[in-house]
Formats: structure tokens, sequence, C-alpha cells
């Protein structure tokens, strides 16, 4: 796969996260990348408790729900583990959506390329549909690593020999509750 060339106002944005972040190994762009993404979730998370107020943050509003502090949490990423704060709100009905209650895992979009890939989409596809989700359009690089990654696992799956029988078996029931001296009974009929 041919390089894209990078346009100018994206190397001046590298170069900024490389004085920014100190890079000088891989490991380092791993760092800076878990921090970016650690950062865009909080800033997410904080949009969508706008959204669900129905003001900004420091606004005044008759609204009698506010927000109500921070809770920590520690999210498991393909980049290592990130540590976010998550925004509440007085009533506690606040649901997020980029990290549902009791997720910890956000590791899944890799999951989610390898199923659209499964499903025959382009890489130029894929990146579309990611985009629609989560808001950013990975490169077609990074979704060629993700599926490259499986791609054996894939060629095996499809080259496993097929039984030479299937057994089927089809079953035709109707179930049925009846009260029979304010007992309630099931009924199978076939």
């Amino acid at each position: 796969m041919a390089r894209r060339k990078l346009s100018e106002g994206k190397k001046n944005i590298i170069a900024g996260l490389i004085r920014e972040y100190d890079i000088h190994t891989a490991n380092d762009i791993q760092e800076a990348l878990k921090d970016l993404l650690g950062d865009t979730i909080q800033d997410m998370l904080e949009a969508e408790l706008d959204d669900h107020l129905g003001y900004k943050s420091y606004e005044r509003s008759d609204n009698a729900d506010y927000r109500n502090g921070i809770k920590p949490k520690k999210l498991k990423s393909s980049y290592g583990e990130i540590q976010i704060d998550v925004p509440q709100d007085r009533d506690g009905d606040f649901e997020p959506k980029i990290v549902p209650k009791r997720k910890k895992d956000i590791s899944g979009i890799e999951q989610k390329i390898i199923s659209l890939y499964a499903k025959g989409l382009s890489t130029r596809q894929i990146a579309s549909v990611v985009n629609d989700i989560y808001g950013f359009e990975p490169s077609d690089g990074l979704i060629s690593d993700i599926t490259d990654k499986i791609l054996p696992q894939i060629e095996e799956w499809q080259n496993k020999p097929l039984s030479e029988v299937y057994p089927i078996v089809f079953i035709d029931c109707i179930h049925f509750s009846v009260r029979d001296e304010h007992i309630i009974k099931s009924l199978l009929r076939t």
C-alpha cells in the first residue's frame, strides 16, 4: 500500500505532539496516544452531560438537576490502561453512551473493524463507519494492521473441510399456560 503524503497542517500537529510529549521511542508514541484517547473520551463525556442537562458547564439554568462532581474510572484499551473522570449529575440518571456504566473495556473498536472486514467492506468503508460511530476516522494503515492480525485465523476457518452430513431436527410445538383450580400449569402440545 502506498503511503499518503501528509498535509502541512498534519505535519505541524505531529511536530507539536513530538515536542509536547518528548517522543523518542515507539513506547512514547503509545503513551501519547493513550493520553490523547483519554482526553478525547473525557471531552466527549462532558459534552454528553451538557446535552443531558441542557446547559453547558458554568452556565446558569433553572434545571433542578445539575453537575455533581466526578467519579474516577480506569478503562482498558488497546493502548493500555487509561484513567478518566466520569462527570456525575445530582439525580444520578446520567447514562454515558461513549463509556456506559459498568463498562471498562473500550478496546472493542478492533472487534468492530474485524466484523466489518469479515462482512466484505473495504478499508475506506470501514473508516467511514468507525467515523460515524466513534467520531474519528482511522487510517487505512490502522485498519489493515488490525485485519492482518486475524487474517491467518480467517483463512484457516475458510479452508476447513465441510462435513458430509449435517443432522437437522425440526421441532414444532405450542406452549400453553393454563390456570387449573388457582394453579398455573404449563401444557405442551406437539
